[in-house]
């Protein structure tokens, strides 16, 4: 079940990454803690690939979209 709404604090990381290591990328270089509530958002090189960090209770949660056509 998707829980993110307009009350939550949304982080957009605006380098590409590789998404292997947008945790410790929430950690490390954006200075903030996962495990606040708050939404990690990074995309990939291209364009064409987001993922969303999410700490709920019970564990993270990771929303990931991959795009067909577009960015």
């Amino acid at each position: 079940m998707f829980s993110l709404g307009d009350s939550n604090h949304y982080l957009l990381f605006s380098e590409p990454t590789d998404k292997r290591k947008s945790f410790g990328l929430a950690t490390n270089i954006m200075g903030a803690n996962p495990h606040n509530g708050d939404v990690f958002i990074f995309i990939n090189k291209h364009r064409n690939r987001i993922k969303l960090l999410h700490w709920e209770p019970g564990g993270m949660v990771i929303y990931s979209k991959m795009l067909e056509r577009g960015t």
